[in-house]
């Protein structure tokens, strides 16, 4: 994308979300300033209706920051010689064109509020735009209650390159996990399996559920994601879906890389 151009969508984008909430926002002349600024008005905006005119420049800019990036499909992804059906890719969740990607949410499911916060869930958000937390809201609401650990909901994914979003709530672990938390947190894969399978999706991208800001062990949680996987995979061996681990981290890189015999 254009610098210049993104710089003028980034300004017609806050002055928008500023307007609409009666705040005085200092537009800086730096646009990653300026990016900073759009981040935290939208992971602070409540879940409202937009208009039209600002869900276009919004789209624009977001999609355009994505390509941006690069965009990666099934062929960019190592396979696993344990299964053909898996796969590992090291990379931003937000730029991988798969049928599914998986996000870490909490029992709110409506995004992280914190403004510019480096977790899953923010970036997500982020990327798809305000329409994913409006429709996480929306399922909420009818639900009544907060969102069950281990359980998965859809929704589309909007701006990002996959074509829907699957929201699970991992265990909050501190210390070791009990093994009800390690029965929680394979819950979190198979709901999203089943569920991806029920919508007819043949591809699914899994975030490292748990770890992180939620505490699980990377080394735990990464063998109960792959013997989970592996596990529903040959429950459902005319199944064509097909699962990449996705990490952001070196660490999280080799471990997966070990337990997927790519090492």
């Amino acid at each position: 994308m254009d610098r210049e151009h993104k710089h003028e969508l980034l300004i017609q984008s806050i002055d928008y979300l500023s307007h609409e909430r009666d705040f005085h926002v200092e537009k800086s002349t730096d646009t990653n300033r300026l990016w900073e600024t759009f981040r935290a008005l939208v992971n602070t905006r409540p879940a409202e209706p937009a208009q039209n005119d600002f869900l276009q420049l919004q789209d624009e800019l977001l999609q355009g920051m994505i390509a941006e990036k690069g965009i990666a499909t099934l062929e960019d992804t190592s396979a696993s010689p344990l299964n053909e059906r898996v796969s590992l890719w090291r990379g931003d969740i937000t730029t991988l064109a798969v049928d599914g990607i998986v996000n870490a949410a909490n029992n709110q499911m409506l995004g992280c509020h914190v403004p510019g916060h480096k977790c899953i869930d923010n970036a997500i958000h982020t990327f798809a735009g305000v329409q994913l937390r409006l429709e996480c809201a929306a399922f909420m609401a009818k639900q009544g209650h907060p969102e069950p650990t281990g359980s998965a909901k859809i929704t589309k994914a909007y701006n990002l390159p996959s074509q829907y979003i699957l929201h699970t709530v991992g265990p909050i672990t501190t210390g070791a996990p009990t093994q009800a938390q390690c029965d929680e947190l394979a819950s979190c894969y198979t709901s999203c399996l089943d569920l991806a399978e029920q919508k007819g999706l043949r591809s699914l991208a899994f975030c490292c559920v748990s770890t992180g800001m939620f505490g699980f062990p990377d080394q735990k949680a990464a063998e109960i994601a792959v013997a989970t996987v592996l596990e529903w995979l040959s429950a459902h061996p005319t199944s064509p879906m097909h699962v990449v681990f996705d990490v952001y981290l070196s660490t999280d890189e080799t471990i997966y890389k070990e337990l997927l015999k790519l090492a």
